[in-house]
């Protein structure tokens, strides 16, 4: 099964023909810039389409801290994700309350895993929105 820095290895090497589908839905790779050093972090996350935007939740397994792919675009919300062989520069935000009552559900829907997360952590996990830029 591919996890972590081998997923997102194996996902860019192969256009997403490896990593794209896991354990029943879809992955993409988010790349932010790290707040402290700069540099390009590469994450394998669920994603689903809502419109022309790419939905992601900073679930973190339930953790009582965000993950540092969610704190790293919190201080750049410029990220680049890529879809399969397909690239594309995106502005990262929070869904407000309405949009994350609609997309919670919609998420937990392919990973139910995700209400789990949520009852072991009294954090609000954020629904993230990347709206692609032109």
């Amino acid at each position: 099964m591919l996890f972590g820095q081998e997923h997102v290895q194996r996902y860019l090497e192969t256009d997403g023909e490896e990593g794209h589908e896991w354990q029943g839905t879809t992955v993409l790779i988010l790349t932010t810039t790290g707040r402290r050093t700069g540099k390009q972090r590469s994450t394998p996350l669920i994603y689903r389409r809502d419109g022309d935007d790419y939905v992601v939740v900073a679930s973190y397994g339930g953790s009582d801290e965000h993950p540092l792919w969610y704190r790293n675009l919190r201080a750049n919300p410029e990220v680049t994700l890529q879809v399969k062989g397909d690239r594309v520069n995106a502005r990262a935000r929070d869904a407000s309350e309405e949009e994350k009552a609609r997309l919670w559900p919609y998420m937990a829907e392919v990973w139910p895993q995700y209400d789990t997360y949520q009852a072991k952590t009294d954090r609000p996990i954020p629904v993230v929105i990347l709206e692609p830029r032109a």
